[in-house]
This record gives structure tokens, C-alpha cells and sequence, in this order.
């Protein structure tokens, strides 16, 4: 039976946890964090600070060293894993398609691994192709080798929404874009989680990337946290830390992106 925790209704949970190398090197230092359900959350920081550790304390790539990750309030180590990571869209800069499977086939793999039937994998395949830009009549069949860099991000995000997911981990999915691309896949992102409410956790270096797609942004520093704060808050904050942060991104004076909901709503 799951052990079900009586202090949060947060859709992910951070409580307490750490992470540490085999030779002692501390990666998460006592991180306590919560997620609500239908947000989207982007942790930011330096290369080294922690990001994608804690991101993969949720689907369990890696399992903390003390502390526990709270789905739903049950315990991430009581679930099965199997059934955990089928429950959790994961989407990685390289995509990591299967380049003898066509398309389709790449989209509805979740579905197959569960023995859903042929004409309810294709037809989802090809709503969720549809969804992210991909002309099922065109690309349904093709092979990954046959797609630019941004179709098969575009793949990889379908794939991840196949089993309608509620939680979806984005690690750094558009860094390896040029730029007019990337802009068009976070435009692209913007509109899915507004039609699909799901909860997301996103990886990013790109400080305009989290003001444009996040309700919440997280700032990392060797392990811990110095900021969760909205993204308005983000830009007006005077801890030195963000103020850095921010100044990396803002030292040329810029124009700022369009804000996302967070960013407006605050603003208004």
C-alpha cells in the first residue's frame, strides 16, 4: 500500500532531500521545494548546480540520498517504477528517437509497451503529431533522419504526451536550436500548456525562456535553493544572486520578451 503524506496536495513535492556522489560531493543540499498541480516551474543556475539531479529525483534516473520526493503526496520509492516513469513525459535536448521506427511508431511507443490496441496508438499518435506541428499526412511515416532538428524535438514532445502524462520533466529540450527555431518551439509550447493542464518542470539556462513559459522560477546554487520566486518577482528582485542572474541575460538593455501569464498577470 502507498504510504500516502498528510502535508502536501502538491503535485511534486521536494522534502528535505539530498544528493551525494559516492565520494562524498554534495549535488542537492537539503532542497525542500513544492510544485503545484498545473504549473509550470523553470529552475535555473549555473552548469553544476543542480538541475537536472533534482530533475531526475522525479522519475527516479536517481533516487536521493536523504529526504523524499512526494508525488501526489505518496513517496516516489513506493510506486512501481515502471508504472512511475509511464506516468511522467520526459524530454531531453536529444530527443532520443528511435531511428528504425517510423514516426508514428516513435510517438505511440508508451502505448505499445502497453499493449494498447493498433487504431488507438495510430489515432493518438497522429492527434498529438497534429498538436505539435507535424502534418500526420506527411510526417507520420517517415524515419527520424528524415527530420530537421526541430521536427524531432517536436517528435520527442508528442512521444512525451502520448499517455496523457500528468507530470512532464523538460530538461533543457530547446538548447541545441538555433535561435528562430527555439523561439518557435517555446511559441509552440506556450499553446500546448494552455490546451493540455499538465505539470511541468523545466531545466533551462535561458533566463528569457523561463520568464516567457514558467508560472514560478527556481534558482540553483551548489545544491540549493536562493530563489523561487514568480517571474515578475524574478526580474524585480534585489537579492544579489537573482540581480546577477538577471544581469547576465539584460546587460545590453534588450527589449524583453513577451511575458508569459505569470509575468502579465502580475504586471496588470
Amino acid at each position: 500500500m502507498h504510504r500516502r503524506s498528510n502535508l502536501t496536495t502538491s503535485a511534486i513535492h521536494f522534502r528535505d532531500i539530498s544528493f551525494a556522489l559516492p565520494n562524498g560531493n554534495l549535488l542537492l543540499d537539503r532542497i525542500s521545494l513544492s510544485i503545484e498541480e498545473g504549473t509550470t516551474t523553470a529552475i535555473l543556475g549555473r552548469s553544476g548546480s543542480g538541475k537536472t539531479t533534482l530533475l531526475r529525483t522525479v522519475n527516479r534516473l536517481l533516487d536521493p540520498t536523504s529526504g523524499e520526493v512526494l508525488l501526489s503526496g505518496i513517496n516516489a520509492l513506493d510506486r512501481d517504477l515502471v508504472a512511475l516513469r509511464r506516468s511522467i513525459g520526459y524530454v531531453i535536448q536529444e530527443v532520443g528517437l528511435f531511428p528504425h521506427f517510423t514516426l508514428e511508431r516513435n510517438v505511440a511507443l508508451v502505448l505499445e509497451a502497453e499493449s494498447k490496441p493498433l487504431a488507438d496508438r495510430l489515432r493518438r499518435a497522429h492527434e498529438l503529431l497534429a498538436a505539435v506541428g507535424l502534418d500526420p499526412a506527411t510526417f507520420a511515416r517517415r524515419y527520424p533522419r528524415q527530420l530537421s532538428g526541430g521536427q524531432r524535438q517536436r517528435a520527442g514532445l508528442a512521444r512525451a504526451l502520448a499517455a496523457d502524462p500528468p507530470i512532464l520533466l523538460m530538461d533543457e529540450p530547446f538548447g541545441a536550436l538555433d535561435p528562430l527555431t527555439r523561439l518557435e518551439m517555446q511559441q509552440m509550447m506556450r499553446s500546448l500548456l494552455q490546451q493540455f493542464r499538465k505539470t511541468v518542470l523545466l531545466v533551462t539556462h535561458d533566463l528569457d525562456e523561463a520568464l516567457y513559459l514558467a508560472d514560478r522560477i527556481v534558482l540553483l546554487d551548489s545544491g540549493r535553493i536562493l530563489a523561487n520566486l514568480t517571474p515578475q518577482e524574478f526580474l524585480n528582485s534585489t537579492q544579489p544572486e537573482v540581480r546577477a542572474y538577471v544581469h547576465a541575460f539584460r546587460r545590453d538593455g534588450l527589449a524583453k520578451p513577451t511575458p508569459g501569464p505569470a509575468v502579465s498577470e502580475a504586471a496588470s
